[in-house]
């Protein structure tokens, strides 16, 4: 039997889905080159923005019409599987605490039963490998949910409360992905800064699993380790130290800002004033003088004026990210934000959201014009689509880079000199140092 699957939205959905591919080829099942042509077609959501949910909307409306010309099974998990329960075309949802399920359920697809639990309410549990097939750079997730309730967003009453995973069992994965080779990994959270076991009276902070990890991979092809999300109200000097401390805690962070207004950070409910962002900035820049940093940005909060988006300009100016994900605040229903009074019109959002990418795409520009003639290391990555005889790779610090190689070294870790720009992209050359 043949199956086909759509991931949509974050890093963590992109994880599920290889946990779920594992699956699936644990049971015999193959990979079909479409959903046209697969006896199963998993669609693993994002809900974060009402955009993403609509596209899902209308990939399941597109399956339906599929079905009524050739049977198939439609399953559909990841944050919106409980929006979408309601769907006649939908076989299956699987919501997030519930994907241990999930071999049951292809039992009974093998079989023509009806799926039967015994389990009233699953409780989540974390896969043991998250690996893609023939991939050297895997996801490892840490932890799941989340407990800070942003006033804008529906994570935490899509994916529940925080909870975190067993450290042996992070190192057990991690141990697995170096034996197949693996060269970089990248531990996943929805708050990886809320990180936090006990087991007895272990008690491991983030901080103390990420030294774990970094003693861990030290003698293993794994050279590379980078972490996602970071929130700035949680980001500790423990943690601070550690990347500092080991070099192969990657010299990139991507550090969720959301917004240069203390006005709106607290009507955001994000628990931190852009006084105590500078703060971090500032320590983080002291302890390692090369590292870059990305962002989020929302623009267009309820009850955002001209004042507040000047805030935001301000702090881009000061901070100079090397990239943002910028975006303008779409009501979703069942948040806080929702009901809040003063909405911001939409033309006005766009407009606003402009300038916002606009001074981006100017840091942008800037700070790689800046690192020109420099030399790097770089992770080889894949063929670059775009010219077959080149491969694109990555710094540490997150930058693309092209160069003119064999596909033999995708997997290598390779010197380059930064030599030239095609758009955010490097051109460089390989070098003997």
């Amino acid at each position: 039997m043949t199956y086909f699957i759509e991931t949509y939205g974050c890093q963590m959905n992109k994880a599920e889905s290889a946990a779920l591919v594992l699956v699936l080829r644990e049971h015999g099942w193959s990979a079909a080159k479409s959903g046209a042509d697969a006896d199963l077609v998993l669609i693993n959501t994002c809900t974060v923005r009402a955009t993403a949910e609509t596209r899902v909307r209308g990939r399941v409306a597109f399956y339906a019409a599929l079905k009524k010309k050739q049977s198939r099974t439609l399953i559909v998990t990841g944050c919106a599987a409980s929006q979408l329960k309601a769907e006649p075309a939908i076989d299956y949802t699987l919501e997030t605490n519930a994907r241990s399920l999930f071999p049951a359920i292809l039992k009974a697809i093998e079989t023509n039963t009806p799926f039967v639990t015994d389990t009233e309410k699953p409780v989540f549990a974390f896969s043991s490998s998250h690996l893609e097939e023939g991939s050297f750079k895997s996801f490892v997730p840490i932890m799941h949910g989340c407990n800070n309730f942003c006033t804008y967003c529906i994570v935490p009453y899509v994916r529940g409360r925080e909870i975190s995973r067993d450290p042996s069992a992070v190192l057990q994965e991690i141990e697995l992905l170096a034996a197949q080779g693996v060269r970089e990994i990248c531990l996943l959270g929805q708050n990886v800064n809320s990180y936090h076991w006990e087991s007895g009276a272990d008690t491991f902070s983030f901080s103390k699993l990420l030294r774990l990890i970094a003693r861990e991979v030290e003698h293993t092809p794994i050279r590379w380790v980078r972490f996602l999300s970071a929130n700035p109200k949680d980001f500790s000097l423990e943690t601070l130290e550690a990347m500092a401390e080991y070099p192969v805690l990657c010299r990139h962070l991507h550090l969720c800002v959301q917004h240069g207004s203390n006005r709106i950070l607290a009507a955001m409910n994000r628990l931190y004033t852009r006084e105590q962002y500078f703060e971090l900035v500032k320590k983080l820049r002291e302890y390692m003088p090369d590292l870059t940093l990305s962002t989020d940005i929302l623009i267009g909060f309820p009850g955002e004026t001209e004042d507040d988006l000047a805030l935001t300009f301000d702090l881009m100016e000061q901070v100079r990210f090397i990239y943002a994900y910028m975006y303008h605040y779409n009501r979703r229903a069942g948040t806080a934000a929702s009901s809040f009074q003063d909405q911001v019109p939409d033309p006005l959002k766009r407009e606003r959201l402009a300038r916002i990418i606009a001074l981006q795409k100017q840091h942008t520009q800037e700070y790689l014009h800046n690192r020109l003639g420099e030399s790097a290391t770089v992770l080889v990555e894949k063929v670059s689509p775009k010219k077959p005889d080149e491969l694109l790779c990555r710094t540490a610090q997150d930058e693309m880079v092209v160069i003119a190689a064999p596909a033999s070294l995708i997997g290598s870790f390779v010197k380059v000199q930064l030599l030239s720009l095609r758009g955010n992209t490097f051109r460089g050359l390989m070098s003997n140092g």
